[in-house]
């Protein structure tokens, strides 16, 4: 014959065991919430400190990039003005190269410069008032300006062939 099993009873749970784990989780709950109001009190009276605090290292802060920006320019224009009077000058050695290359063809090519020019005019001058000592009075005598020429005809104008446009 077959037997039968009895079921195992569900043995009672300990009432003191869970009344202690309820009193734990109690208190952890009571001292979280005591921590976060004297938390909120805390920054209640010491948020307006706080905050001064942040507001003299921000001043310090603004002030210290201030400067360095300011520095940061000064150099940069330093540097641009170091550059642009090198460019300057070599802008000027590169025009003196290039008016003297001028010069030189100009030379080749036996076009006279105004200051050869200005030394013949200056000899001319010299040997106007040479031969005018040499003829004595006689160059004194003004001359007579030359008779002007009438101005040259036009011719008349030929007449423009019309034009014929294809259509």
């Amino acid at each position: 014959m077959a037997t039968r099993k009895s079921k195992a009873r569900a043995r009672p749970a300990k009432p003191a065991a869970d009344k202690q784990l309820a009193q734990a989780v109690t208190q952890s709950a009571q001292k979280i919430w005591l921590a976060g109001l004297g938390a909120f009190a805390r920054a209640r009276t010491e948020g307006d400190k706080l905050f001064e605090l942040l507001v003299e290292q921000g001043k310090v802060i603004r002030s210290k990039s201030e400067k360095a920006a300011d520095q940061a320019l000064k150099t940069v224009r330093t540097q641009a003005d170091a550059t642009m009077s090198t460019a300057q000058g070599k802008w000027d050695k590169l025009e003196q190269v290039f008016e003297d290359r001028v010069s030189r063809s100009l030379n080749r090519l036996g076009v006279l410069t105004s200051k050869d020019v200005d030394e013949l005019a200056r000899q001319v001058a010299d040997l106007n008032d040479s031969v005018r000592a040499l003829m004595g009075g006689a160059a004194k005598r003004e001359r007579k300006a030359p008779a002007r020429k009438a101005p040259a005809r036009k011719a008349p104008a030929k007449k423009k062939a019309a034009r014929r446009t294809a259509k």
